[in-house]
């Protein structure tokens, strides 16, 4: 095996590791949470500041509730055309003329 592909395999390691350990923390702090949610630290620093993220100050720490961050990540879904005619034909059955 080869140092590149030593350390190849390191890093992954290391990164599986992190995400198994984010996964079992309820509250995330910013590197975390730039893991978790596929950001850059900058990026959430950006969007905490202009309040559109759901987050936590402690201490002059930033800190980020899991769940909210699932929440937030989710909170636009598109529809899909299933779904909508879906809707769709529930709205025409129940609204008559």
């Amino acid at each position: 095996m080869s140092n590149d592909e030593f350390t190849a395999i390191t890093e992954r390691l290391d990164r599986i590791e992190q995400l198994a350990l984010i996964n079992t923390k309820p509250i995330l702090d910013v590197k975390e949470a730039a893991t978790f949610t596929g950001f850059s630290v900058k990026h959430l620093y950006r969007l905490t500041s202009t309040k559109q993220i759901p987050h936590f100050k402690k201490n002059a720490k930033l800190l980020f509730k899991k769940s909210e961050l699932e929440s937030w990540l989710t909170e636009h879904k598109v529809l899909t055309e299933n779904e909508i005619n879906q809707r769709a034909t529930t709205y025409t059955v129940t609204h008559k003329i």
